[in-house]
Order: C-alpha cells, then sequence, then structure tokens
C-alpha cells in the first residue's frame, strides 16, 4: 500500500501545473521543506568553505554567483543545454565538474517545464514550480548512470529541491541545499 502511494505521489508530482499556488507545499517532503527553511544558512556555510578551495575555481564560482538575476516571466527554457555541477562545502571545499548534457522540454499541456540531465554519472529528472519574478523551485530525483529516475518523494537518498536562478536568456542555475551526498550545496549551472 505505501509503495502504491508513493508511486502515485511521484505521477501526480510529474503531472502537475507548475504553478506555487500551495501545489509544492502539497508536494514537498518534510525533509526538503526543512532544506528550504535552511537555505540561506547553508548556502552561506558552503560558499564560505568553497573559499578554501583552488583559486582559479574559485573565482569562476564568484563570477557565477555576481551575475544580476533577471526575471523568469519571459522564460523559455525548453531545448538542450550544457550543464555543469558545482559542489561547494563539505568533504572538498570547492569542486568543479566539466560540462554535460540536459534537456528542458514542456510537459505536454504548457503548464510547466521538465528537466532531464542526460550525460554524466550523476543525472537528475524534475520538474519547476513558480516562486516568484526571479526564483523558480525545483523538486526533482538524482539516479547514477543509466538507472531510472524514482518520483520525487521517494526517499532523502533520490530527492532533490532547489531554487532556479535566471541569469540571462543563455545562462541560469539551480542551487540545491544541502544534498544528501558529498557537499553542502551543489549547484547545476546551465548555458546554450
Amino acid at each position: 500500500m505505501i509503495a502504491r502511494l508513493l508511486i502515485a505521489a511521484g505521477v501526480v508530482c510529474f503531472a502537475l501545473p507548475a504553478l506555487a499556488d500551495g501545489e509544492v507545499q502539497k508536494l514537498i517532503t518534510p525533509a526538503d521543506k526543512v532544506r528550504f527553511d535552511k537555505y540561506a544558512e547553508t548556502r552561506k556555510a558552503a560558499l564560505d568553505e568553497a573559499k578554501a578551495g583552488d583559486a582559479a575555481e574559485v573565482k569562476q564560482l564568484d563570477a557565477l554567483l555576481a551575475k544580476p538575476l533577471v526575471s523568469f516571466s519571459d522564460k523559455d527554457l525548453t531545448g538542450n543545454w550544457q550543464c555543469r555541477t558545482i559542489k561547494a562545502g563539505g568533504l572538498s571545499p570547492l569542486v568543479i565538474y566539466g560540462w554535460f548534457k540536459c534537456k528542458v522540454s514542456d510537459d505536454g499541456d504548457g503548464s510547466g517545464w521538465m528537466l532531464e540531465k542526460i550525460t554524466g554519472s550523476q543525472r537528475t529528472k524534475g520538474r519547476f514550480f513558480d516562486d516568484g519574478e526571479k526564483r523558480s523551485i525545483y523538486l526533482g530525483s538524482l539516479s547514477v548512470n543509466d538507472d531510472p529516475a524514482k518520483p520525487y518523494g521517494s526517499g532523502p537518498q533520490s530527492d532533490q529541491v532547489g531554487y532556479a536562478f535566471r541569469n540571462s536568456v543563455n545562462e541560469w542555475r539551480i542551487e540545491f541545499p544541502a544534498p544528501y551526498y558529498e557537499s553542502k550545496l551543489d549547484i547545476l549551472e546551465f548555458k546554450r
């Protein structure tokens, strides 16, 4: 019975309109709500630790975070993207990985976007929810290699939650506070 409820919750998560009109509050797990509640504190601690990383990588991270934020209101994220993961704090002060492939697609009814990281050993799959003019919420699932992604809500080892920020038509990022593995803050950076 519990397995059926989890599957149903995952199907609902990926079928709902991308609006922050209470839907996120119904879907988000208690653990992920705590991660969001501690977002600013976690982010600050992770970025403080990252300063001890390789100087060239610290410079790249600082440049990314210094870019001004722009509105999501005229966004069209659909299409193919280059994406890379940045891990700040935790096991290592700072690690910036190489570029991989990500894809954003419309969910089919025009109400939201789905993200899928399609190359690299660590993958993500999930959907976005509006959260004001300059921020969106991402609820997704971590998978490894070609393992299928579990539905969001399957547990702390696979659940991902993050805030998405847009820097320009061709640049944006998702910040994942307190990911389950390795770091204090993961940033998935996108460009095309």
